[in-house]
């Protein structure tokens, strides 16, 4: 598994996903804006949507399905790797030094857990019952959850020139990416064909970049959404590497509104075939300005790239990038019904092939536009997993694609 995906729509063969777990159940009424979420799910009716879904794409494509936790746990049997995990997670709380006596008193499974569920004082307390806490409340936590986990599309994107790793924009999820970047670098199925192009060695804040907000237009090109979680800084950067790499010609940034609706790029459009997009109007014609980076020249070492601000639209670069292009609206273009389907993120539908998706339920007057233009729909049970405001494409993160 080399790690580089070239489309958007290539035959699923093998993807990561994270089944929702414990770090759901920490989410109150009263924290949920803390942890990013808008919403309290059921964890159980949760759990049971999601396992629909990975079974689903196993039944459908015959793709591997790789589960985040299983992966993590193989990875934590490094002493090493763990404690340094431990210890990063601890920082926050200023608990850093508890590190090791976390360790002695948990099992590896246990720990991966407390890395993805969080652990509060008062869990501590009952392993370490002299655990002085000082000024923190038993019920503070130790380790934050992270209750965004199973949406694996934002820590990392696999791109045609190698792995783009994030740098989260909201601290609450940054270790989420911190995770998934010491399961590639560090299991022995991966480690291997890990090639970074970000972030860029010896940058330790490096600017904001998150995976939904990559998306691969063609053979040639790959566009980045500059957004409420994307720095156009990250995006230099990440262009710099593709380039230079030379796997693909452009980049292109995509400027979006700051705001909720236009998290990132993946929930204005997704690209389901060779000539086909689905996208949100409203979104689309909300993007002002799009900008095109291209290679100026390389020399040795050292990679310059150029930077033109199109004065035009963005489905004229799509149309340009995609020969052909046929553009679906969703809500098959009433507005009321496209408004009210782009809230459980009806343009972020998971391609597992040329005109084969997964879409959520919900979204009916999206599913039967997209029928009635030959493509088959999957549809998947969403009451819980939309509660998270992230769509298919979200939750999933391919590994392996057939090449088109």
């Amino acid at each position: 598994m080399n790690l580089r995906i070239n489309s958007e729509f290539g035959t699923l063969k093998a993807v990561l996903m994270h089944r929702p777990g414990k770090e759901i159940d920490r989410l109150t009424p009263y924290n949920k804006e803390y942890l990013l979420f808008e919403d309290v799910p059921y964890l159980e009716a949760l759990q049971k949507e999601h396992d629909t879904f990975s079974n689903l794409i196993k039944e459908t494509t015959g793709a591997m399905v790789y589960q985040l936790r299983e992966l993590l746990i193989r990875v934590l049997y490094d002493q090493t790797i763990l404690l340094k995990l431990m210890q990063d997670s601890l920082k926050r709380s200023g608990l850093g030094y508890l590190a090791e006596e976390i360790l002695g008193r948990y099992s590896t499974a246990e720990c991966a857990t407390i890395l993805t569920a969080g652990l509060k004082i008062h869990e501590l307390k009952r392993k370490i019952p002299s655990l002085n806490a000082g000024e923190l409340m038993d019920s503070a936590f130790a380790i934050a959850p992270c209750p965004n986990l199973y949406f694996q599309r934002d820590p990392m994107a696999l791109t045609p020139g190698g792995i783009i790793f994030s740098s989260m924009k909201m601290e609450g999820r940054q270790r989420e990416a911190d995770l998934l970047r010491t399961v590639f670098e560090n299991h022995p199925e991966f480690k291997e064909h890990v090639h970074t192009l970000y972030p860029i060695n010896g940058h330790d804040t490096p600017p904001s970049i998150e995976g939904g907000d990559v998306i691969i237009l063609s053979h040639e090109a790959v566009a980045i959404g500059n957004s409420e979680r994307t720095d156009e800084k990250a995006i230099y950067h990440a262009a710099k590497a593709l380039l230079g790499e030379g796997t693909v010609k452009r980049v292109y940034e995509v400027h979006l509104p700051k705001k909720r609706q236009y998290m990132h790029l993946d929930t204005v459009f997704t690209v389901l075939d060779e000539n086909l997009v689905l996208a949100y109007p409203d979104a689309m014609n909300a993007v002002l300005q799009t900008s095109l980076y291209t290679l100026k020249e390389v020399n040795g070492d050292r990679v310059n790239i150029k930077r033109e601000v199109l004065k035009e639209s963005l489905l004229t670069v799509l149309g340009r990038e995609i020969p052909h292009l046929e553009v679906l609206s969703t809500g098959d273009g009433n507005s009321d019904y496209s408004q009210r389907e782009q809230w459980f993120d009806g343009a972020n539908v998971f391609a597992v092939g040329p005109r084969r998706v997964i879409s959520y339920n919900r979204n009916i007057h999206t599913n039967r536009a997209l029928r009635n233009l030959g493509v088959e729909v999957l549809e998947i049970p969403s009451s819980e997993l939309s509660r998270g405001l992230g769509g298919p494409r979200c939750m999933t993160m391919p590994l392996s694609r057939s090449r088109v």
